[in-house]
C-alpha cells in the first residue's frame, strides 16, 4: 500500500464512528475450529479483545454458540441427528461447560459473567420482553458481561407460534435491537460476504460494504446450514436485515482476523459492514407508537416534563399526577404534561392502579405501598422515547 493509500484510509477510519455498546455473535464452527471441541486458544483471543473493550469504558456482550456442539462431545457421539430432542440433550450437556469456560477466561481479567438463556416467546411476551431488557441493561450497567444463547433445552421447532430463533444469528440481531446496540458483529470463519462461496470459487470477491439488502444480494448467501452449527451466510444476512432495520450498524467479519473486534469497535473497516438504514431512536419510535394505545397515559406535572425533556431523567413516582385508562405493567404508555400534549411514551414498569397508589411519593415508599418493588422508576429513560 502507498503512503496516500494509507492516508486515505486512516482519514476514512477517522471518520467513522466509533461504537459504544456491542454485540457480538460468535458461531459453533469458530469457537470449535470445526472440531468436536471447544477452541480455547480462539476463546481466549475473543475474551480478551472483548475485555480490553470493556476496560476502555464500552459496554459488551456475547451471543455464543458452541452448546450443541460441546455437548456432543461430552456424550462422544451417543446422541446423533438434528432433530429436537437430540439439540436438546445435547445442549443440556454443553451449556454449563461452554459458560464454564467463558467465566474462567472472563476471570482472568476480573470481568464477571452472566448467563442468559431466551426463547422467542420470552421476547413476545411483554412481560418477558420488559424483564429481558432491563436484566440486561442492569447487567451492562454492572460492568458484567452477559453470554447470551437460544434455550434449546425448552425451545420447539414444532410449535406452531414460533417460539425458536433457529440460529443465533437472528438471536444477536434481536438482542441488539433490544438493548439499542451501536454496533453488532457476527464472527465466523468466513471473512464476510463474497460475490460468491469462496471455498468453491477462488475468483470470489469479499464486498466491503452492503447499503441495502435486498434479493440479489440474498441470493449470495447460500444454503443456511453448516456442519457443525445451524447458521450460515443466508441467516447473517436475515440477521443483519433486522438489525439494521433497527438502526444498529452490522458487521459480518473473520474471527480469526488479528484483533477484529477492537478495530470493528473503532470503526475500521474490515469484513462486510451494513450500516443501519434507520437511526435507532427512529426504530424504536416507530415501534413503540405502533404498540401504544393513546387512552392508556400518564399525566405529570411541569417538573417531570422538565426532567424527561431537558435533562433526559426516568419518570419517578413524585412526578406522576394520575393515570388515564386502565394498562399493565410491560405496556406502551402515551406520557403528557399538565395542559395533556404528549411529552413521550414509554414501557411502564407499573400497572395503572399501582401508579395511581404510589403516585407523588417517593421511590423508597413503593415496596411498603405496593408489597413488591419492580425499580424505583415509573418508566425508565431506558424504556423511553421523547417525542416533543
Amino acid at each position: 500500500m502507498s503512503q496516500n493509500q494509507q492516508t486515505a484510509s486512516m482519514s476514512d477510519n477517522q471518520s467513522q464512528p466509533r461504537y459504544n455498546r456491542i454485540v457480538v455473535k460468535a458461531g459453533t464452527t469458530l469457537l470449535t475450529g470445526s472440531t468436536d471441541r471447544l477452541d480455547l486458544e480462539m476463546m481466549s483471543s475473543l475474551v480478551g479483545q472483548v475485555a480490553r473493550l470493556q476496560f476502555a469504558g464500552r459496554q459488551m456482550m456475547i451471543v455464543s454458540s458452541g452448546a450443541v456442539a460441546v455437548g456432543r462431545k461430552i456424550l462422544k457421539g451417543q446422541q446423533q441427528g438434528r432433530d429436537v430432542p437430540v439439540r436438546q440433550v445435547l445442549a443440556a450437556v454443553g451449556q454449563g461447560r461452554l459458560l464454564q469456560a467463558y467465566e474462567q477466561l472472563f476471570d482472568w481479567h476480573g470481568i464477571p459473567v452472566a448467563q442468559a438463556l431466551l426463547t422467542r416467546r420470552d421476547l413476545s411476551d411483554r412481560h418477558g420482553y420488559l424483564n429481558i431488557r432491563n436484566t440486561l441493561l442492569g447487567l451492562l450497567d454492572a460492568g458484567v458481561i452477559p453470554i447470551i444463547n437460544e434455550n434449546d433445552v425448552v425451545a420447539v421447532d414444532e410449535l406452531s407460534g414460533g417460539e425458536v430463533f433457529g440460529d443465533n444469528d437472528t438471536l444477536s440481531a434481536m438482542v441488539a435491537n433490544i438493548v439499542d446496540a451501536d454496533l453488532l458483529v457476527m464472527l465466523g470463519e468466513v471473512e464476510g460476504l463474497y460475490t460468491r462461496d469462496p471455498h468453491l470459487d477462488p475468483d470470489a470477491k469479499l464486498i466491503p460494504k452492503v447499503e441495502r439488502l435486498n434479493d440479489e444480494v440474498g441470493a449470495m448467501g447460500g444454503p443456511s446450514w453448516s456442519d457443525m452449527g445451524r447458521g450460515g451466510m443466508a441467516t447473517k444476512l436475515d440477521a443483519a436485515k433486522l438489525a439494521t432495520a433497527s438502526g444498529v450498524d452490522t458487521v459480518i467479519a473473520g474471527g480469526r482476523t488479528s484483533n477484529a473486534i477492537v478495530r470493528l469497535a473503532d470503526g475500521e473497516t474490515l469484513g462486510t459492514h451494513f450500516p443501519a438504514t434507520t437511526t435507532r431512536v427512529e426504530s424504536r419510535k416507530r415501534w413503540m407508537l405502533s404498540h401504544m394505545d393513546e387512552s392508556d397515559t400518564i399525566v405529570v406535572d411541569q417538573g417531570a416534563v422538565r426532567a424527561l425533556v431537558s435533562h433526559n431523567r426516568s419518570l419517578l413516582p413524585p412526578g406522576v399526577v394520575e393515570t388515564l385508562g386502565e394498562f399493565r405493567r410491560g405496556d406502551i404508555v402515551s406520557i403528557v404534561g399538565p395542559d395533556r400534549e404528549q411529552i413521550a411514551c414509554g414501557i411502564t414498569n407499573y400497572d395503572s392502579q399501582e401508579i395511581d397508589k404510589i403516585s407523588q411519593m417517593r421511590s423508597t415508599a413503593i415496596n411498603d405501598t405496593l408489597g413488591h418493588h419492580y425499580g424505583d422508576e415509573v418508566v425508565h429513560r431506558d424504556n423511553m422515547v421523547i417525542l416533543s
